[in-house]
């Protein structure tokens, strides 16, 4: 969401004159978008803003225009005023349609008057009635990979997390609108769009007919009517809006990758309770029952909380039962952090830091494992791949299968943006290495893999068309 965001607000800024520069060193203009899930998150702002602020103050005309927007800057305030006076302007994630304007009316002060470090400079942190999507130009994108945001905000209230507050309650775009910039992507070059949300499938956007659409029905409309469209992701998913369209879809709509980051946070029903979750650990498990049924070859992510409040030893092992038991692809996990109005930043039974380490670490070790084992299954199979972007050595293309697997081939720079057919001849700890099959326009597996799990049951062969 946040790459998104960040490419938006740099197209607001072209019409004034702004465009991309290599270094802050020599930008007019810094723009820090930040997020507030983690803490150290929010401190790396700090630490950044100190370093602009000799530049700043050792420069002619007030030296570079300072923006600090995102989640950071929706939660502190003027805050950030306090802590880095150098700051120029400060605004949220639903007002950033208003840099534009924010940016003008900052230029022509620095133009006319030398603003005491002291006096703050301009806030924009509003919940606006108006969706912002409505005021942004038409994006620009290059290369064959995009992001589309259909949703933002959420209802779920996780004791744990921030972004109801930073981000607002949920809304979704209108159909129309997302077709639309969907068929604008793919007209740039796009292949493989993902969907962006902070809740995305609760997405329930309104048809043209009046009607509310979910999530799965938006990816069959898109995989129906956006002509080159070939490959469809989404991403953050909550297992409480996994309904059963949504479900069916991934194993009736080819474009829909299998590939789903399904977060679950805890492994324990008590701990899950104390988040706020909305659902169990077994509930967990029928889901991903039911999208390997669907989907037999799915893969799945997923994230981890180590150490939330009031989770003890026994809590600690479910959830490492959990991760055995089902098996992820890849996952992100960390320590519990507090942040600064959630539920469970107030709750007394806060865990060691010591504790939070050790359980972080055992973990990551067993997520380690089961990715090491997903990729080694890889090994010899053959997938299409879309290249993405060049490599770190000359003829050497990167892609991704549609498992979202990293895969490195050297290929001709002619196939960037191409989908072909490579044959996984290596295995790394981060990403797999190929070569090209025969027939570079093939746009299926010629030995599709299954990733075997406790609840994966089916083969692929059984059900090739996912």
């Amino acid at each position: 969401m946040n790459v998104y965001d960040s490419a938006r607000m740099a197209e607001l800024l072209a019409p004034l004159g702004y465009e991309a520069s290599d270094s802050p060193d020599n930008a007019d203009l810094v723009l820090f978008n930040t997020c507030h899930i983690r803490e150290n998150a929010s401190e790396k702002l700090y630490s950044e803003l100190g370093r602009i602020k000799p530049a700043k103050a050792e420069a002619r005309n007030h030296g570079p225009m300072v923006v600090v927007a995102g989640c950071v800057a929706q939660a502190a305030g003027e805050e950030i005023f306090r802590r880095a006076p150098q700051v120029d302007i400060i605004l949220g994630p639903q007002t950033y349609h208003r840099l534009p304007e924010l940016v003008s009316a900052s230029e022509r002060t620095r133009m006319t008057t030398s603003r005491p470090s002291k006096t703050p400079g301009m806030i924009d942190i509003a919940f606006p009635d108006e969706p912002k999507f409505d005021a942004l130009p038409a994006p620009k994108n290059e290369g064959p990979t995009a992001f589309l945001s259909i949703q933002e905000g959420c209802d779920k209230f996780c004791a744990f997390c921030v972004v109801p507050y930073t981000r607002g309650a949920e809304f979704s775009r209108p159909v129309a609108s997302v077709l639309a910039e969907a068929k604008l992507l793919v007209a740039q070059g796009a292949k493989d769009i993902m969907l962006l949300g902070q809740n995305v499938n609760a997405y329930h956007g309104e048809a043209q007919t009046g009607q509310e659409w979910g999530l799965g029905r938006l990816i069959r409309a898109l995989a129906d009517d956006v002509e080159g469209l070939e490959r469809i992701r989404y991403t953050t998913s909550h297992p409480r809006d996994m309904d059963e369209d949504l479900i069916a879809a991934h194993g009736e709509v080819p474009a829909l990758m299998p590939f789903l980051h399904l977060p679950v946070q805890s492994g324990d029903d008590g701990v899950l309770k104390a988040m706020n979750r909305g659902h169990s650990r077994d509930d967990y498990r029928l889901l991903v029952e039911k999208l390997r049924k669907a989907c037999p070859d799915l893969v799945l992510s997923s994230d981890f909380i180590a150490g939330h409040p009031g989770e003890n030893d026994r809590a600690h092992e479910n959830t490492l039962k959990l991760i055995a038991d089902i098996g992820f692809a890849q996952a992100f996990s960390f320590k519990y952090s507090p942040r600064p109005g959630t539920p469970a930043a107030a709750h007394d039974d806060q865990i060691p830091e010591e504790t939070k380490n050790k359980r972080l670490f055992e973990i990551q070790a067993l997520l380690k494992d089961q990715q090491a084992a997903h990729y080694a299954a890889c090994l010899g199979k053959s997938y299409p791949v879309l290249f993405e972007r060049k490599g770190r050595y000359e003829g050497q293309l990167i892609g991704r299968t549609p498992h979202y697997f990293p895969v490195h081939v050297s290929a001709a720079e002619s196939l960037m943006g191409q989908s072909a057919m490579v044959q996984i001849a290596s295995v790394g700890t981060a990403s797999l290495g190929g070569v090209l099959q025969h027939d570079p326009q093939s746009t299926s597996p010629t030995d599709p893999v299954h990733f075997d799990s406790p609840l994966a049951t089916e083969t692929l062969q059984e059900r090739p068309s996912c």
